[in-house]
């Protein structure tokens, strides 16, 4: 399909950024399928909030409640590793399979499941029954919410995919928030019981029915993947969805190394997280309005939320001044910074403080590598990659926080392990620029060509326009340098 000339990708990028954010936003938003998009990603992670929160009392949902490093350790794989391990191959029916369609019935099984497991707490039935229908829930969540990133290029314009992630993500994690305080306001006004959590966990299906109302009016094909394949391939692709992934990671200039910033931050949030746990049960006690405890690890989280809310307006702002590369090198050391000086100390307000940092660092890195994806990588592969992009996040902060558990004494103060999480950060910060140097090498030392508005795919959704189609970078684009 020929488009029209626009301009290049530097030009095109600079009048991006010399407008205001609220009319960015407003740009975004006049796409109609990018609203659609959000929506769907609203109401999942709206459900979500509501589904954990409904079932918090479990150590399934509830890891810090436990006193035990080794147990911390054992709640947050069952949580996040399950999907986490079959997610590329998932991802390569992301790849293959209609991701208007994908979406319109995941919602519907992500519905039937939530039900079902509403059931079984309602039947007062605990262990394996419980933990697979909980599990099997937050699976097909995480599969939509694949789904939404890999078409994201489908309906907004590629100089505004970090803006477009950043208002993603971060709205996504305000509805999640929003779905966990409906939860607990439902639970305060039918009661405490097992019967009652049924009832508000059931409450969840609501969001899988507008991911399937909504899904269902976006215009078939219009979400990729542009190219399809026979039955066969398919099923190959998912047998080796794994494979697929990671070779489409590792050829995309940009990907691997912001894959590697990834698996650092995680690395070193998931030592963190332990020691915080620890300490906040263990060790600290209130300091005026700094509370220790569960209350403390609230003040915890919403200050990781704030870091994440602050990301969502300094990351588009700062890749426009030192491209994705910079920011994501800015934020691995500032991290690392912030764990030596307010790590160690271990006081409430420093703790309060390095959350907000580490909350900022890992929404930044994350946001350049989901747009170095969304950029670089072929529509026809960009699922698994994302998926994979899911098990590394995953899988890299539950080996973290399981080594941590081994080397953590109960009270949590463990400088070793914060000085570590810091030297993580660093290693981070050399396994980037590693990978950027072999991806030039790779190429024969030469800067590749910024995609051009010619290089559109040929599948673009109706209702966007022609600037705003999916595109593949042949090689790094201007924000990568």
């Amino acid at each position: 399909m020929s488009v029209a000339p626009g301009p290049t990708a530097p030009a095109a990028e600079g009048a991006t950024l010399s407008r205001g954010p609220v009319r960015r936003l407003r740009e975004l938003l006049l796409h109609p399928g990018f609203g659609k998009l959000l929506t769907v990603r609203l109401a999942a992670q709206w459900g979500d909030g509501v589904f954990q929160a409904a079932l918090g009392g479990l150590v399934l949902f509830s890891p810090e409640r436990e006193a035990d490093p080794v147990m911390v350790a054992l709640g947050l794989a069952t949580v996040l590793l399950p999907y986490s391990l079959i997610g590329p191959f998932a991802g390569a029916l992301l790849d293959r399979w209609d991701r208007r369609r994908v979406m319109v019935v995941a919602g519907a099984v992500r519905g039937v499941l939530t039900l079902l497991t509403a059931g079984v707490v309602l039947a007062g039935v605990t262990g394996p029954a419980l933990y697979l229908g909980a599990l099997a829930t937050i699976g097909v969540s995480r599969f939509i919410q694949a789904g939404l990133s890999a078409a994201l290029p489908h309906v907004v314009a590629p100089e505004h995919l970090i803006g477009a992630n950043s208002l993603v993500t971060t709205s996504g994690a305000v509805a999640a928030a929003i779905g966990a305080g409906c939860a607990i306001g439902v639970r305060g006004i039918i009661g405490p019981e097992d019967a009652d959590a049924a009832w508000t966990t059931s409450v969840a299906a609501v969001g899988s029915l507008v991911i399937v109302l909504v899904a269902a009016t976006i215009v078939r094909g219009s979400l990729g993947p542009d190219e399809r394949t026979e039955a066969a391939q398919a099923l190959r692709a998912v047998a080796h969805g794994l494979a697929d992934g990671a070779r489409a990671a590792r050829d995309a200039p940009g990907v691997l190394a912001a894959f590697g910033a990834v698996a650092a931050h995680r690395l070193a949030f998931g030592v963190t997280t332990l020691v915080v746990m620890l300490l906040m049960r263990n060790s600290l006690t209130d300091v005026g309005p700094f509370k220790a405890g569960i209350a403390g690890l609230g003040e915890v989280v919403a200050a990781v939320a704030a870091g994440l809310g602050v990301a969502a307006v300094v990351t588009p702002w700062l890749t426009g001044k030192v491209g994705r590369a910079g920011t994501v090198r800015v934020m691995l050391v500032l991290a690392a910074v912030a764990l030596l000086g307010l790590g160690l100390p271990m006081t409430l307000p420093t703790i309060l403080a390095g959350s907000f940092v580490l909350g900022l660092v890992g929404q930044a890195i994350k946001l350049c590598s989901d747009a170095a994806v969304q950029r670089e990588v072929g529509d026809d592969v960009r699922g698994r990659v994302f998926s994979l992009s899911d098990t590394t996040f995953n899988v890299t902060y539950v080996v973290a926080v399981a080594g941590a558990a081994f080397l953590a004494p109960p009270s949590g103060r463990s400088p070793l392990l914060l000085v570590l999480a810091a030297a993580i950060y660093l290693l981070g910060l050399v396994v980037h620029e590693l990978a950027l140097r072999w991806q030039q090498d790779r190429q024969g030392g030469t800067q590749p060509a910024a995609p051009s508005a010619t290089s559109a795919s040929t599948a673009p959704s109706p209702s966007v326009s022609t600037s705003s189609t999916s595109q593949r970078a042949d090689g790094p684009g201007p924000d990568d340098r």
